[in-house]
């Protein structure tokens, strides 16, 4: 297999690119999903806390997830600073607590995101990724 570099495109913290061609948010994740399965990439077998109090395990794959996660990181790195992404990951977890529990419409959940598009604002940029036997690297 040989490796395959991909430049993401984001705007405000936004995904809005691959290898310069602008997409809608559906259509670059398809597209990475499409790439990085065929590279291996995003697989997790996990074992976890269900809602209800039991632990289950499972087995995802998330390529396209993979890929913007770690051009996101990397331009966040370079765009804000230490206090910003700690607490900024810390929110992280409590929104996917919300989300996971249904609680889509709580007001909390809203005001992370206003948060989250406000520190964003300048994380703006391109960034090269290598994908090469299930791992992805920034280049």
């Amino acid at each position: 297999m040989t490796c395959r570099y991909l430049e993401i495109g984001i705007e405000s913290g936004l995904p809005v690119s691959l290898n310069g061609k602008t997409l809608s948010p559906a259509s670059l994740l398809a597209e990475l999903n499409e790439i990085g399965g065929r590279h291996g990439i995003g697989r997790i077998d996990m074992v976890e806390n269900r809602l209800v109090g039991m632990k289950s395990r499972g087995v995802y794959e998330t390529p396209g997830g993979t890929i913007l996660f770690a051009a996101a990181r990397e331009l966040e790195f370079l765009t804000l600073d230490r206090e910003t992404i700690q607490v900024k990951d810390s929110l992280a977890l409590k929104y996917a607590e919300l989300v996971y529990a249904g609680r889509w419409f709580d007001p909390l959940r809203e005001s992370m995101d206003a948060f989250m598009q406000k520190i964003t604002e300048t994380t703006t940029g391109s960034v090269t990724l290598k994908l090469y036997k299930g791992s992805v690297t920034v280049t």
